[in-house]
Order: structure tokens, then C-alpha cells, then sequence
């Protein structure tokens, strides 16, 4: 992928179960410094556990998390507490209204993690420095207010300024604009898309929408039921994407009006309940329209799991479809 480079985080076969069931199920995947990488899937599909184990707020029941080549050790309250205190990695909510702390002023909001890690250096400097990175200009109009005061744009834009005064590596960033208005969206996309281009950091979005990869994303990784069943550059993903499901994504997206659209059957099946071989073959187009049956790899779709892609593949699906004879 990037040869001679070390990933910022490289997950190999993690497993995330609650009970019987399994939210993650043997997934692998890297961000490379510098990237976006979008992850994309339906909700339901493990999405929102990957990242939280990644963070540090759930540990693993298997496989393996490492930061910049060294692996973390999750077993313990203060290991965790350290990965999610690390300044390296930052997370971004969904819900900006709900990631704020009402009765702090922005100054102090964003000042949180500078005062939590014992930064040295000038608080005030650093803040208002974070806040103009984050398009909130002039910074010292917004020190002083509080987040009912501000819009929702605005608002996210605070989260992001909390997350950058910490200098991180990498930005987590669960469905970064699901609750802004469309007006909004671009505005943040862009927003972290020049984050990455002028500071080098790393951003793992996880959303729901392949419009946001569409946008701003240099690599895309596909879930569905606890697994990647698709990763490669953006380009050939949204041009030519090879696992029927990420076609099904990818055929409602604005973008993409010369493409057939596919509605999906049925919902995503319950993680107690993965299906025998391969996981999607209950909703897949490929099998329903009878074309795995003239192909002749019907079988190997109901009884053999195509596996787990690897971490650093480049471009790859986890499908009987595409698979090499």
C-alpha cells in the first residue's frame, strides 16, 4: 500500500462480541498517515464498535489494534484510559450539540484537553489558534459565548477545535455531519479535507453514506455484518466497484445517475445470526437474480465464508464473484 511506511493504526482480525452476538467479526483494515479513509456501511454493519475499539471504549473480545507499530493492551481501566487520553488520537461525534458541554463557554471547551494532558505553552494562543483552523474567524468573537449560542455548523466546528488543539495524528470521526443540515455538509467535509492537506493528519470517517467518501475519502473500506467485504482507493471503488453490495450503496449516491440503481431486500441480519458462508448472499443481487447459479459458484455462496481481506490489501472484495478460478 504505502511500502516502507508504518500504518497510524492497522486493525488485523478483531472481534468485538456481546454475547452471541458479533458486532465485529473478524475485520482488518489500516490508516495510513496523511489519508482519509471512509468506512462505509449500513447501520448495523459494526461500523460505530470498530471505532469505539479503536478509541479505546470497548475492548476487544479478539485480534489485534496497533498504534504507529506498537500494539495496545486493552485488558485494563488504565490502558484504556490511556489510548483514549492519548493526543495522537482524537474523536469527532456525531452530535455536536451532545458532545458539548453547555455550561462552559467555548474558550473553556475547547481548552478542556489542553488542561486534562498538562500541555505546556500559551493556553489562549493555542485555542484561538484552533479555532481559526477550524473556520471559526475571528477566533476571539467566539471565546466568550456558549454553545446555544452558535449554529450547528458552528457548533461541530467547536468539536473539531477541541480535537486539533491537541496537535493529534488521527481524528475519529463518527458520521462527522449526519445531524447538519445539507447546507453544512460540504462546508465540514471541506473543512477536514483541508485539515489533512495542510497538517498531514490521518482521518478514519466512518459513515453511512458513500456521497461523503464520494467528497473527501482517499481509501474506502465497505462493512457489512462485522466484516470488510471491500477496500481500495476511492477512484476505483466509486468507478468500479467490485462486491455487489458496495454497488448497492453506490447505485443511490447523487453522483452516480448513470448507474442501474439496486434496491436491497430485506434488512441487515442480526449479529446473532450471521448467515453460513457468505454473510451478504441472504440480500445479494448477484444471487437472487440467478447469475451465481449460471456462474456456477451458487454453492461455494451458502456454505463457504470468502474470508477475511487483509489489512494492507489495496484493492480487494470479499466475494465468490470476483474471486480468481
Amino acid at each position: 500500500m504505502h511500502p516502507g511506511v508504518t500504518p497510524l493504526v492497522e486493525v488485523e482480525d478483531l472481534h468485538v462480541h456481546f454475547g452471541r452476538a458479533r458486532a465485529v467479526d473478524g475485520a482488518s483494515l489500516q490508516v495510513m498517515p496523511g489519508e482519509v479513509l471512509a468506512l462505509v456501511g449500513e447501520s448495523g454493519s459494526g461500523k460505530t464498535t470498530l471505532i469505539r475499539a479503536i478509541q479505546g471504549l470497548q475492548a476487544p473480545t479478539s485480534g489485534t489494534i496497533r498504534l504507529e507499530g506498537t500494539p495496545l493492551e486493552r485488558s485494563s481501566r488504565r490502558a484504556i484510559q490511556t489510548i483514549f487520553h492519548d493526543p495522537a488520537v482524537q474523536m469527532v461525534f456525531q452530535d455536536p450539540t451532545g458532545a458539548l458541554n453547555p455550561r462552559q463557554t467555548i474558550y473553556e471547551i475547547v481548552a478542556e484537553g489542553l488542561r486534562i494532558g498538562k500541555r505546556s505553552g500559551d493556553e489562549k494562543q493555542r485555542v484561538l489558534d484552533a479555532l481559526s483552523r477550524a473556520g471559526l474567524r475571528p477566533p476571539e468573537r467566539f471565546l466568550q459565548l456558549y454553545p446555544h449560542e452558535i449554529s450547528g455548523g458552528q457548533r461541530q466546528r467547536v468539536v473539531i477545535a477541541g480535537a486539533m488543539v491537541m496537535e493529534p495524528r488521527l481524528l475519529l470521526a463518527d458520521e462527522p455531519v449526519a445531524s447538519l443540515d445539507a447546507s453544512i455538509r460540504g462546508e465540514i467535509l471541506g473543512l477536514m479535507r483541508r485539515l489533512v492537506d495542510e497538517t498531514g493528519l490521518a482521518i478514519l470517517a466512518v459513515t453511512h453514506d458513500l456521497g461523503l467518501a464520494w467528497n473527501i475519502a482517499d481509501r474506502v473500506a465497505v462493512m457489512y455484518l462485522g466484516r470488510i467485504v471491500e477496500t481500495g482507493p476511492t477512484e476505483a471503488i466509486l468507478s468500479d466497484p467490485q462486491h455487489p453490495y458496495t454497488r448497492a450503496l453506490l447505485s443511490v449516491v447523487p453522483e452516480t445517475r448513470e448507474m442501474e440503481q439496486q434496491i436491497l431486500t430485506g434488512e441487515i441480519p442480526d449479529a446473532t445470526r450471521v448467515p453460513p458462508g457468505c454473510r451478504f448472499h441472504p440480500r445479494c443481487p448477484v444471487v437472487q437474480s440467478g447469475e451465481a447459479e449460471r456462474r456456477g459458484f451458487l454453492t461455494r455462496c451458502h456454505t463457504e465464508d470468502p474470508g477475511i481481506l487483509r489489512a494492507d490489501a489495496i484493492q480487494a472484495a470479499a466475494c465468490w464473484a470476483v474471486a480468481p478460478d
